[in-house]
C-alpha cells in the first residue's frame, strides 16, 4: 500500500461515497448535534495513526473536519453543507495531504457540487438517512447505490446495504449503532463496513476496512464530547 494510499485510508470517507438513492423519507431523521470524536486507526504494516473528526454549526450551515497524522503523514478533509428537509447541500469542501513535506491541496466550490456531494457531506448524510429503517436492509437485501465526487470533483459510485442494527463497545463506551457495509462495484474485493450513531449524524463509532476476505485496518473510537447546537 503507497503512502498516498495510506493517508487516503486514514481519512477513511475517501472510499466512501455520497448522497443514497435510498427511499428513506426526510421526517423522523435525526438533527445535526456538534462533536469532536477522537480515534486510533490500526493499519496492517503501519503505527497507529491519530484521527480527530469534529462537526460544528456555522450559522445556517455545519462543517465537518476530519484530520489524520501517520508517522511523517498527515492529512485533512473540510465539508460545509446546509441541512435540509430533503437532505444536505454542500457549499465547500477542501482537503490536503503531505508526505515528508510533499503533496497537495484540493478544494471544490458550490458549483463543482451542485449535483453531487462531496464525501464528508456525503458521510454526514449516509449516517443520518441510515438511521431510519428503509431500503438496502440486511445481508442479502438488494444494495444501494451511492453517487458522489472525490477530491477531484470526479464522480464515483459505490454500493451499500445495512447490516445491522445493534450496540458497539468502544474505549468512549457503549453505543447504540447501525452497521453499514459500502464497496466499489469495481472493486467488490474491498469493503468498508461502518458503525453510524443512529442520534449523532456523521459520528462513526467504528470502521473496519477489509480486502480478500481479510481486515486490513480498524478505526476505533476512544473519545466523544458532544454539546447542544
Amino acid at each position: 500500500m503507497s503512502s498516498l494510499r495510506v493517508l487516503h485510508v486514514v481519512l477513511i470517507t475517501s472510499l466512501l461515497a455520497g448522497a443514497s438513492a435510498s427511499a428513506s423519507a426526510a421526517q423522523g431523521l435525526p438533527e445535526p448535534t456538534p462533536f469532536t470524536a477522537h480515534y486510533q486507526l490500526q493499519i496492517s504494516g503501519w503505527p497507529n495513526a491519530r484521527v480527530e473528526h469534529r462537526l460544528s454549526q456555522h450559522g445556517e450551515q455545519w462543517q465537518s473536519d476530519m484530520r489524520a497524522a501517520i508517522a511523517v503523514a498527515r492529512g485533512n478533509e473540510r465539508s460545509r453543507f446546509r441541512v435540509n428537509a430533503d437532505g444536505v447541500r454542500p457549499s465547500a469542501y477542501s482537503s490536503g495531504y503531505s508526505l515528508l513535506g510533499i503533496g497537495g491541496d484540493y478544494r471544490l466550490g458550490s458549483s463543482e457540487l451542485s449535483s453531487l456531494p462531496d464525501r464528508q457531506a456525503a458521510l454526514f448524510d449516509l449516517s443520518r438517512r441510515s438511521a431510519v429503517p428503509g431500503n438496502c436492509e440486511g445481508q442479502e437485501a438488494t444494495p444501494c447505490e451511492l453517487r458522489f465526487v472525490d477530491h477531484k470533483g470526479e464522480r464515483e459510485t459505490l454500493r451499500y446495504r445495512v447490516l445491522e442494527r445493534g450496540q458497539v463497545e468502544s474505549p468512549a463506551g457503549t453505543f447504540d449503532a447501525v452497521s453499514v457495509e459500502t464497496w466499489d462495484p469495481e472493486t467488490p474485493e474491498r469493503l468498508l463496513v461502518f458503525d453510524f450513531h443512529p442520534d449523532l449524524p456523521g459520528l462513526l463509532l467504528g470502521v473496519d476496512y477489509h480486502r480478500d476476505g481479510e481486515r486490513r485496518s480498524r478505526l476505533t473510537l476512544n473519545a466523544l464530547e458532544t454539546a447542544t447546537p
